[in-house]
């Protein structure tokens, strides 16, 4: 069986391939109903962690520490990344594997689906359009440990736009060759500017905003309530049940909002007895918002710059928090009758994502480097510090099956031992300089010196002018896979040895994270 997973930050949401049907999985939930998503929530308690609807069956029990939005956790952190769960801290590999396997195991025996005795399941993952090639790689092995089989993954958009144009074909309408899709998820912003050519689709240029989505609205909402209810001062002792309940209140409250909504009342007995309901003017709310629905705006307008083609692209919306009515209306506001709804606004993502996952649909995407990946090099003797990119920002990757791209540097060495220090980049000066937001990868070492060769770990040696290596060629190979993983090869050509890293971050020692609290933006936005 095939599948679509849009792995969220507050939902995950599963679609099948079905001979050329693509159903949205429906999850049997604890209290008798079916809902068309999992909670991607952890909850310990001692010894014992449950994930998804078990874990929301748990919230507001004694003991019980919650933890949610694991995804925005994921930008930050490497295979040797600890989780502060309350009490324990625990690797995020370890978690994302468990997390997916509860997730396989309420597909096989919990929701819509019937999968044959033993059928493997092969899906297709979403992960935000610009993730680093750690995210991506994170987010693909924690679901093959949890066992699925992973086809591949695309970025969220990408995966969007296949869904909108199936459905105008569906239609008999011709679909456009340009679509530019706004995601506005849960707790990231992504747009991306796709070409479209038969069933192929290309992305063309792409902007992420990745602590911004439907979980700084819920926060705003909550910081509104607490102050109009006297309460924003006790708000540092809420334990982390207190915490949860308060922000699925101002979750679900959002969610009922319609055009014609204009006040919210907020249950706040439900977080503490005794702190009675709040009424909140929906145009306050709005007010409170605005500033980062308009940092949407900016970032779909950069990429709407870059369309060259003739005719202006539909701007195709999707994401759950795309829901909240201010973003339509301001969406209308600046782009008028380009902008196209979709009807599967959570869910058009694993839609898509299933469609390139049936072999029979024939959709193709082509995915592009989301930023700058280079390495530092030295220049003038060593007087400069200068970027080497070695895969352009937009680059196209190769497609499923095809050979990958490659990239090599020849040279003779100077230094005894090649220390190479990779990062990604959003944008690059005029000068080639790196900026926005710049992403730290390994610290490789590699032996120039062949007398070195042997030794078990060079992290101990100091990096010197030796003139044994620079009698040496060196030669560094690089290869981009379909999704953006790159491995280099460096070899000493004249003594014949080589080593081979996959690039990614690695942390030398574990770093305990804690998953990242809504950012307080409220108050930053009103200045």
């Amino acid at each position: 069986m095939r599948l679509g997973i849009d792995f969220g930050t507050t939902r995950i949401v599963a679609a099948a391939a079905d001979r050329g049907n693509y159903p949205v999985v429906a999850f049997e939930c604890p209290d008798g109903a079916a809902r068309e998503w999992v909670p991607p929530l952890i909850a310990v308690r001692g010894g014992e962690r449950h994930y998804g609807w078990q874990a929301w069956a748990l919230q507001g029990a004694p003991g019980i520490t919650l933890v949610r939005s694991l995804k925005r956790v994921l930008a930050d952190a490497g295979p040797g990344t600890l989780i502060n769960l309350g009490p324990i801290a625990l690797p995020l590999s370890q978690l994302l594997q468990e997390m997916a396997a509860a997730l396989r195991e309420q597909i096989l025996t919990g929701s819509s689906l019937t999968p044959k005795p033993g059928e493997p399941l092969e899906i297709m993952l979403g992960v935000p359009a610009n993730a680093n090639s750690n995210q991506r790689f994170l987010t693909a092995e924690g679901f093959r440990a949890g066992g699925f089989e992973v086809l591949g993954l695309l970025n969220e958009p990408s995966a969007a736009s296949i869904e909108y144009a199936h459905r105008l074909a569906e239609a008999d309408r011709t679909a456009p060759e340009h679509i530019l899709v706004y995601d506005l998820g849960g707790g990231t912003f992504d747009t991306s500017l796709v070409e479209r050519d038969g069933v192929s689709h290309t992305v063309v240029a792409t902007e992420s905003i990745p602590t911004l989505g439907g979980e700084d609205f819920d926060e705003i909402l909550a910081e509104l309530s607490l102050e109009l209810a006297g309460r924003s001062s006790e708000r540092h002792g809420f334990t982390a049940a207190e915490e949860f309940l308060l922000l699925e209140e101002c979750r679900e409250k959002k969610e009922s909002l319609h055009p014609n909504t204009r006040r919210l009342i907020i249950d706040l007995d439900g977080v503490r007895d005794g702190w009675g309901q709040v009424t909140i003017p929906v145009a306050e709310f709005y007010e409170a918002c605005r500033t980062l629905v308009e940092e949407t705006l900016h970032a779909t307008g950069d990429v709407l710059a870059r369309a060259a083609s003739a005719e202006p692209p539909s701007l195709y919306v999707t994401g759950g928090a795309s829901d909240l009515p201010l973003v339509s209306r301001l969406l209308r506001e600046q782009f008028g009758r380009r902008v196209k709804r979709s009807a599967y606004t959570r869910a058009a993502t694993a839609i898509g994502l299933a469609i390139q996952a049936d072999a029979q649909s024939q959709y193709r995407l082509r995915e592009s480097f989301t930023r700058w990946f280079g390495v530092w090099r030295e220049a003038e003797a060593g007087r400069v510090i200068v970027f080497d990119s070695l895969f352009d920002k937009a680059t196209p990757l190769p497609a499923a099956g095809e050979p990958p791209l490659l990239r090599t540097r020849r040279y003779q060495p100077v230094h005894n031992i090649g220390h190479f220090r990779y990062l990604e980049c959003t944008h690059r000066d005029a000068d080639g300089t790196p900026r926005g937001d710049v992403t730290a990868w390994d610290q490789i070492r590699f032996p120039f010196d062949p007398t070195l060769a042997n030794l078990p770990s060079l992290d101990n040696l100091e990096v010197g002018y030796s003139e044994a290596a620079a009698r040496n060629w060196i030669e560094e190979r690089y290869e981009a896979g379909p999704h953006g993983g790159v491995a280099v090869t460096i070899a000493n050509l004249t003594a014949g040895y080589h080593r081979t890293y996959r690039l990614g971050r690695w942390a030398d020692q574990p770093v305990a994270l804690s998953p990242r609290k809504t950012p307080r933006r409220r108050k930053q936005a009103a200045k």
